[in-house]
């Protein structure tokens, strides 16, 4: 095997000053598996790397080390193999080419086993995923615990009629799906957005959450879609369902969404009871601030919503007994971030939407 891994690298790499010398590592990395050299290749990523896990195999030759603003790289070989490690904040991307197939899982296998830090588990947390097109790496997907409380304990943050359409999706089970669309719409600050953390509790024994942080991208490319939705993954192969969920999707369902979204409105709708969607156990649920009225009626047709729940104000009856004053509160009552602006001693016109604090931030 040679040394100098740019000497197996039969194509021309123009460097300029925008190229970083991560960027170089990773070019010379391909050398060997372009080559045909080492044909084979397996690669891994991980959310949480534990404190000291230098992610290399106990036999390895470091040959190029490159720490950069927002990532490390590092190349290092061994017998018959080649690893590259991407490093940025707390996640890493491994990549391994090897002779064999085999040999490529052990290496992967040695640099990676036991490496995942993962954080003890919360009573109070959820895991959720959240997935995003990467300009390096393309659709990737991490996980976080977030914090959620029990429906019991949230349930006094919503007006009745919402309350009370509530308490039964909070109960579903896989036999009781007969939608694959959740759709919660309303005005800003009424507590959606707390309602799907809570709900991610409540089914968190046979379903997944994930939410797409560029949904306005997601059904414009059909790759992502594909990535997301029907890609093989540990929890669809156990049969766990999954939710997906697109925030503030006013652009993709309104009425005029045919002319203005194109093609993203279909595979929307084909995701949820088309040809896209069948065979997977796959439920999407979009928030939106706009009204039942301007909505396209194909999203909200009868049959495709698992549920339709419109998320309003509390009643000032509601807000007063939830705020323990009537201080500060309008006739028609408040919103749940209103309410949480209150309590900290704002009235609601006072606190800009951009700094109503971070428990309230919580519920827009």
């Amino acid at each position: 095997m040679s040394a100098n891994p740019e000497s197996a690298l039969p194509i021309r790499i123009n460097v300029d000053d925008s190229d970083s010398p991560s960027d170089v590592v990773e070019a010379l990395f391909l050398g060997r598996f372009v080559t045909g050299e080492q044909p084979h290749s397996h690669s891994s990523s991980l959310d949480r790397v534990k404190s000291g896990a230098t992610l290399l195999p106990a036999a390895a030759r470091v040959l190029r080390s490159a720490r950069d603003d927002d990532r490390n790289a590092t190349l290092a070989e061994g017998d018959g193999w080649t690893l590259l490690v991407s490093r940025w904040k707390r996640g890493a991307d491994v990549t391994v080419t090897a002779t064999t197939p085999e040999l490529a899982r052990k290496i992967l296998s040695e640099a990676t086993d036991e490496a995942q830090d993962e954080p003890e588990p919360q009573p109070d947390n959820v895991p959720m995923g959240f997935w995003y097109v990467s300009p390096r790496r393309g659709p990737h997907r991490t996980t976080r615990q977030i914090a959620a409380g029990t429906w019991d304990e949230v349930r006094h943050n919503y007006t009745a009629p919402v309350a009370d359409a509530m308490d039964g999706l909070m109960k579903v089970t896989p036999d009781d799906i007969s939608g694959r669309l959740l759709l919660l719409h309303g005005p800003p600050g009424t507590g959606k957005t707390s309602a799907l953390r809570t709900l991610a509790r409540s089914w968190r024994d046979w379903c997944q959450v994930d939410c797409v942080l560029d949904p306005e991208r997601l059904f414009n490319d059909v790759g992502y879609l594909m990535d997301i939705a029907i890609g093989e993954d540990d929890g669809s192969a156990k049969g766990r369902w999954r939710l997906l969920l697109l925030e503030d999707c006013d652009e993709l369902i309104r009425g005029e969404a045919k002319h203005t979204a194109g093609q993203a409105l279909s595979r929307l709708l084909n995701l949820t009871d088309g040809l896209l969607g069948q065979g997977r156990n796959v439920l999407v649920g979009l928030t939106t601030n706009e009204d039942l009225e301007r909505l396209h009626p194909a999203v909200v047709r009868p049959g495709r919503c698992l549920a339709r729940i419109e998320v309003g104000s509390l009643t000032r009856a509601e807000s007063a007994s939830w705020l323990g004053t009537e201080e500060g509160l309008g006739r028609e009552g408040a919103t749940l971030a209103e309410l949480y602006a209150l309590r900290r001693g704002k009235g609601p016109a006072s606190v800009p939407k951009q700094d109503v604090g971070a428990d309230a931030g919580l519920y827009l």
